[in-house]
């Protein structure tokens, strides 16, 4: 005989939708007795809340969920991609506008690499979109020391092993020689650590600017390093779908508009 499941939505996701942290750092928060549903400290994430419930976190009421928004972010070189850093170094998240809410990064860049990061207030997006099985291509514009030629980027585009580790095949174009450096414009659908600068050090180049362009169909196009801007809600109805906390006859609030009217998808620009 199945049993009936409880009402409501896990601890863990809940606190997701509402901003707080990812469902995994939420389930954390709670092993670590962060946590209380109506007056109690829990230690287990295996639990399901509904609206009626009282949760606080470090003591603090946690509001109702906002509804999801996304965000396009031109991250500048020399931040790093964490709400803090053990070396104290600056974060994206300290150069933010003042009014923008607690979001979280949907990945990250490595310190010295730019261009296009996606920010939302939602974990459940955020988790989502991190997935390997979502598989976005992601399109970065890259910058090498040398004169490389188009062949020498063939171990890249069959897949390469470093130090035992996979790398999935790039799509690799050559696209001009400026003096001492080329540039070329990589695509991938991972996103493990430094991936494009360890591939490239793997075949004897060194990439001295790595920028970002587009995730999936999010482009940078011409935002400027350090603006934001929100993802209208139409498409991120498109392109995501809709959570099943938007449901009909409850819409959400409708997010403010872009500062500039211009395609989200589109060509990559060119430097």
């Amino acid at each position: 005989m199945n049993k009936t499941p409880p009402p409501g939505d896990r601890i863990a996701k809940v606190l997701a939708r509402a901003g707080v942290a990812s469902r995994r750092e939420a389930e954390r928060m709670i092993e670590a007795g962060r946590v209380a549903v109506n007056g109690k400290t829990i230690d287990s994430p295996a639990l399901n809340v509904t609206a009626k419930d009282k949760i606080a976190v470090d003591g603090r009421p946690v509001s109702e969920p906002e509804p999801s928004r996304l965000w396009l972010y031109h991250k500048p070189a020399g931040l790093v991609t964490t709400t803090r850093d053990e070396k104290g170094r600056e974060t994206i998240f300290d150069k933010l506008p003042d009014d923008m809410p607690r979001v979280m990064s949907v990945g990250r860049l490595d310190l010295n690499s730019e261009g296009l990061l996606l920010l939302t207030n939602d974990g459940g997006i955020k988790r989502k979109l991190e997935l390997p099985s979502t598989g976005w291509l992601r399109k970065y514009r890259v910058r090498v020391n040398g004169r490389p030629k188009d062949e020498d980027f063939e171990p890249l585009r069959k897949g390469l092993v470093i130090e035992g580790e996979r790398f999935q095949p790039m799509t690799v174009s050559l696209d001009r020689q400026q003096g001492a450096n080329a540039w070329l414009t990589i695509g991938l659908r991972e996103g493990k650590n430094r991936e494009i600068r360890r591939a490239m050090e793997d075949i004897g180049f060194t990439v001295n600017r790595l920028l970002r362009v587009s995730y999936g169909p999010f482009q940078l196009g011409t935002l400027k390093q350090g603006e934001v801007e929100e993802v209208r809600r139409r498409v991120m109805r498109d392109q995501l779908g809709l959570d099943a906390e938007d449901k009909p006859g409850n819409p959400p609030k409708r997010p403010s508009r872009p500062k500039r009217k211009r395609p989200l998808v589109g060509k990559n620009p060119r430097k």
